[in-house]
């Protein structure tokens, strides 16, 4: 991907869940970071800690690894250590419609040689937990935005509904997009595990209705087939199990993003064997199995 030094290539993996998205995401960033070390990266990590939320061990390991921001949803609160260590955790966001008091950011703000760009996590409504209104909470934030003066706006949409994801995408890039300069430079479904084939820029603007995830790839959106099985064949309780299995899946999108639009978005769909030790080129190299 071309780039200069006004550019920024943008990584946004899609969630990471349990031990084998993690292993494979870090391996995955290795690879990246070699390639090209000033690359801005963003996952979702509401699936990070055993497919459930996030704990501070994990949340500090992934730091190291050099995602720079970690978005998330209605998963964020699984792990209760969560609640001691979100206000200081200065690259994570939660879900900014969660009502007024709720611990954590919903937007945060980052530098990129000179460059404002906001990262912000939006929870949707349909077939969802309860959530304050998405379409008054981001337009208030984005307005607030613009005044402190942020360049560009990478929005983390959290939703089940494909129609409330393309939806919201369409209202927000008419009403911040135009031909001279788009402030919302991309706008990334989540929360399905399920990467879409619908990659397009709309209005300036980089979107997916779902990035997919980052995880054992002989699962059921990361977890055992025998216990979904189970509770989607009887309808009764039963506790999902992470995968364990060591063929992990890398789901993403690799967007080139310029002063006044986003220019390119690529999907990223990668298959990584956790089990090979990298060390030489050629390991690395092999670690990539697709």
């Amino acid at each position: 991907m071309q780039n200069n030094d006004s550019n920024i290539r943008l990584i946004f993996l899609g969630d990471i869940t349990g031990r084998q998205g993690r292993t494979a995401v870090k391996s995955y960033i290795e690879l990246l970071k070699k390639e090209d070390p000033e690359c801005f990266i963003i996952a979702n990590i509401e699936n990070a800690s055993h497919g459930f939320g996030l704990t501070k061990k994990n949340y500090i390991d992934l730091s190291e690894s050099g995602i720079d921001c970690f978005t998330s949803g209605n998963h964020i609160w699984d792990k209760k250590d969560i609640y001691e260590y979100i206000d200081e955790a200065d690259n994570l966001v939660r879900p900014i419609n969660y009502p007024k008091g709720t611990k954590g950011k919903g937007v945060q703000i980052f530098d990129i040689r000179g460059q404002k760009l906001a990262v912000m996590n939006v929870l949707g409504r349909v077939f969802m937990p309860p959530i304050d209104s998405p379409w008054q909470v981001v337009t208030e934030e984005i307005d607030r935005l613009k005044e402190v003066g942020v360049e560009h706006i990478i929005i983390d949409f959290h939703a089940e509904a494909t129609a409330e994801k393309i939806c919201f995408s369409k209202f927000l890039s008419h009403k911040y997009n135009n031909n001279d300069n788009a402030l919302i430079k991309g706008f990334f479904g989540t929360h399905t595990h399920v990467q879409t084939a619908d990659e397009q820029i709309y209005n300036n603007m980089a979107y997916i209705t779902d990035v997919g995830f980052c995880g054992a790839k002989d699962s059921v959106i990361g977890m055992e087939f025998e216990t979904s099985l189970k509770r989607l064949s009887t309808s009764l309780p039963e506790k999902y199990e992470i995968s364990e299995n060591p063929i992990a899946q890398i789901n993403g999108v690799d967007v080139l993003i310029e002063k006044t639009k986003t220019s390119i978005i690529k999907r990223i769909n990668l298959v990584i064997d956790n089990n090979i030790e990298r060390g030489t080129k050629n390991d690395e190299e092999e670690c990539l199995v697709t």
